[in-house]
Order: structure tokens, then sequence, then C-alpha cells
């Protein structure tokens, strides 16, 4: 069996690092773009997570 790291389940670890946080939508869109600056490589699959992001109500209409 692998052993799993914190790492390995981001999201995971931060609803149970950071979850009792409460955080703007400015301040994640700063931080998402602090991210691309320093990972590049990342920025399409942030791109499109920002994206779905902004329109995620759209799926409740």
């Amino acid at each position: 069996m692998t052993k799993m790291y914190d790492t390995d389940r981001g999201a995971e670890e931060l609803s149970r690092r950071r979850g009792e946080e409460t955080v703007t939508l400015e301040w994640l869109a700063v931080r998402l773009g602090e991210f691309v600056n320093m990972n590049p490589e990342f920025e399409t699959a942030i791109d499109r997570l920002a994206t779905w992001l902004a329109r995620n109500d759209e799926l409740d209409d």
C-alpha cells in the first residue's frame, strides 16, 4: 500500500487546516495569481478552476 501524504490530497488538507477561516473571493483570486506567478506551468489549470468558480452559480439556474 502506498502511503498518502498531505500534499497528495490538497483540498482535504486545505479544509482540515483552514476550514474554519473566512476569506473573500478577492483574497482567493490574489492567491491564485501568486501561485501562477510562481508556477506558470499551472496557468491553464488555475484559469479553468477560476472560471469554473466564477460561473458555478450558473449551474444552479
